[in-house]
């Protein structure tokens, strides 16, 4: 802690707001991706499977835009509290929902129809 007891080292405060940031930014992403898988031409992949990789993506995307502010507000407070930090419960839901979307592409990609 710096000066005032109640605050916490600016650059934690600081680093805590990038992370935030970077949420905002991988839900656009996603939501990018989820919007071009939507508009793949129909003989790129099977119909039902671009359908079902653009929600998984814009799931995704609603997910982790839904998430960042709420994870900020907590990290903020164990900040302020000199608390332990929250653990992250959502980053493995995001690890392996991202990388089952690029397998099933990837293999949609080399499997010829």
């Amino acid at each position: 802690m710096r000066g005032n007891e109640n605050e916490p080292d600016p650059r934690f405060v600081l680093a805590n707001e990038r992370t935030f940031l970077t949420w905002i930014s991988t839900a656009l992403a996603l939501s990018a991706g989820g919007i071009a898988m939507a508009v793949v031409p129909e003989d790129v992949f099977v119909p039902w499977v671009r359908t079902l990789l653009a929600l998984v993506l814009v799931l995704l995307s609603a997910l982790a835009a839904g998430s960042a502010y709420p994870r900020w507000r907590h990290i903020d407070r164990a900040l302020r509290e000199d608390r332990a930090l929250p653990p992250p419960a959502l980053a493995p839901m995001f690890g392996y929902g991202v990388a089952g979307v690029a397998v099933l592409a990837l293999l949609l990609i080399l499997v010829p129809r």
